[in-house]
């Protein structure tokens, strides 16, 4: 976070985590490496029998006929976030864009402050102004897990 004469931005970095029965891939650069700034995100099916099984559960995604694939929250969300087989930034920014406008109506903030979004294609960027003519600058950066490290995908 960051304070100046009239405004103070916050910097938030926020960790997508892939729904039940699936995984995130970093794709890698041709050496074989994960590239300094990840350009793509696969989402890929995980096997969830055995954790079915034990759970009572009886669909796996992975195993499932596609005739017959159950329709869950999971996989909605991932036809809202996805291009092709891989996450689409854009599509996760303009979707938590209105997650926030949404929230924002039932805060009692909102009949104090002004939201605003700002445009961005790779992060949430909005701004609050209050009566007081304070303007708070918040961004939510998102990343995803890869085992001990964290990859920044603002930029990809």
């Amino acid at each position: 976070w960051s304070v100046q004469e009239n405004s103070i931005a916050y910097r938030l970095f926020v960790c997508l985590q892939p729904p039940p029965g699936h995984s995130f891939i970093l794709e890698l650069d041709t050496t074989g490496q994960l590239p300094a700034r990840p350009s793509r995100v696969r989402v890929a099916l995980e096997c969830t029998c055995t954790r079915g099984q034990l759970l009572g559960e009886s669909s796996c995604f992975l195993h499932h006929p596609d005739d017959k694939a159950p329709e869950d929250q999971s996989s909605l969300l991932l036809r809202t976030l996805c291009k092709d087989s891989c996450l689409d930034m854009e599509k996760v920014t303009c979707h938590v864009q209105e997650l926030v406008k949404l929230a924002w109506t039932f805060l009692s903030e909102s009949r104090h402050c002004q939201l605003t979004m700002l445009p961005s294609s790779q992060s949430c960027r909005f701004q609050l102004t209050g009566s007081s003519k304070m303007n708070i600058f918040t961004e939510f950066i998102f990343v995803v897990g890869q085992t001990a490290e964290v990859a920044d995908l603002s930029l990809g």
